[in-house]
């Protein structure tokens, strides 16, 4: 009933979140794993993408109509991932904006236990260099998810190359965040400018500032850091 204001107020030392040794070993994660696990999946389904897309058959709308579908060329693929990229963007932004930033209702354990295990202890240990990254057993989890949803939305092949446009832009999420929290950008240049803004949201501004790759989404949804607050320091 008290995480509410116990949570946000950082320490700098790990936190222990499970009884069982083998729990705590798999929320640990360093931040290389990501990229050796997850990099050569999205280098193998893209060549897989691409080449099912090289073999002519997927066109859009099929499911409606055979006169007017859309033939979905190969030279597209790399249109197709950017736009995995971009849906990315979006959900990385609505993810930490709407789940890890949720506030749960003080008489609700699970709730409360959940958001602390999801994000509440990032923000209570931001030092932590063994949590700055998802860890791939329950990352699998959520991935295989957003895989299965796509491929419900859309025709198989054109399904699986916005998946893995979209898995590439979280792996290079992942490394962002662990780059603004250990990585010292030159001043002047863009992760430079992430990274004081990640800062801020961390220490100063936690009900706004939820993009973390990118600024963009805070725009339209009206949750930027304000401006002004940078050039004081400056």
């Amino acid at each position: 009933e008290k995480c509410a204001g116990w949570g946000p107020q950082p320490v700098d030392r790990p936190i222990r979140l499970f009884h069982s040794d083998f729990l705590e070993s798999l929320s640990k994660t360093a931040w290389y794993v990501v990229f050796i696990v997850w990099a050569p999946v999205v280098l193998y389904l893209s060549w897989v993408s691409y080449t099912s897309l090289a073999q002519g058959n997927t066109r859009l709308f099929s499911s409606f109509t055979t006169e007017y579908s859309i033939p979905v060329h190969k030279y597209y693929f790399p249109f197709i991932f950017l736009l995995g990229m971009f849906l990315w963007s979006l959900l990385e932004y609505l993810i930490h904006r709407f789940v890890f930033h949720m506030k749960p209702p003080a008489s609700n354990y699970y709730l409360i236990t959940l958001h602390f295990l999801l994000h509440g202890q990032h923000h209570k240990s931001p030092f932590d260099s063994s949590r700055l990254v998802f860890p791939p057993v329950p990352a699998s989890l959520v991935i295989g998810f957003f895989y299965g949803i796509l491929q419900l939305l859309l025709p198989e092949v054109l399904g699986l190359s916005v998946f893995v446009g979209g898995l590439c832009g979280y792996v290079v999420y992942d490394m962002m965040h662990y780059y603004l929290h250990y990585g010292s950008p030159k001043k002047g240049t863009y992760l430079y400018g992430l990274k004081a803004y990640h800062v801020k949201h961390h220490f100063e501004y936690q009900k706004s500032g939820f993009g973390i790759s990118t600024r963009f989404w805070d725009h339209p949804f009206r949750t930027l850091i304000p401006e002004e607050t940078f050039e004081k320091e400056d």
